[in-house]
């Protein structure tokens, strides 16, 4: 198991552009300096119905949970060589340094399971989809937490 204060970064990105511009879902999780503190950056452009640019930024201390989703994952295995390449519906990349490890994928959009057992690397690209899952759910929760309403004392 490596060092808390090790040098990571875990960056997502969805999107695609069309008639509505160009829309994406992002986001970051990074350790900073000498690894007490870590920053979540998260953005999501909806062009549709006039839906502007949501942009949050915040100290996150989730950053050991984040590591061992993407560590009992073991993404930093998989290849995206034979995985679908980006399209005209647009791509996903997914880009991960934890310690000395680098590892960097992109591929089309997955649409459901269906896609990924159809691809020529179904076992790889499910390891993604499902730490993809994972990732975006926490990082909604985390959000859905940041706007929620505080209630005023009676």
């Amino acid at each position: 198991m490596s060092a808390d204060n090790e040098q990571f970064y875990v960056r997502y990105y969805s999107g695609h552009t069309g008639r509505h511009g160009h829309e994406f879902l992002e986001f970051d999780f990074r350790v900073l300096g000498d690894g007490r503190s870590a920053m979540a950056r998260y953005a999501n452009n909806s062009n549709y119905r006039n839906d502007s640019l949501i942009r949050k930024e915040s100290v996150d201390l989730m950053i050991k949970e984040i590591k061992r989703i993407i560590r009992e994952s073991e993404i930093m295995k998989e290849d995206d060589a034979k995985w679908p390449q980006k399209n005209k519906d647009g791509r996903q990349e997914l880009e991960i340094r934890m310690g000395n490890e680098h590892i960097s994928f992109e591929t089309a959009k997955i649409g459901s399971l269906v896609d990924v057992q159809e691809s020529a690397d179904p076992e790889g690209l499910r390891v993604f989809y499902y730490l993809v899952q994972d990732l975006k759910a926490l990082v909604f929760s985390l959000i859905a937490l940041h706007f929620k309403v505080k209630a005023t004392p009676p």
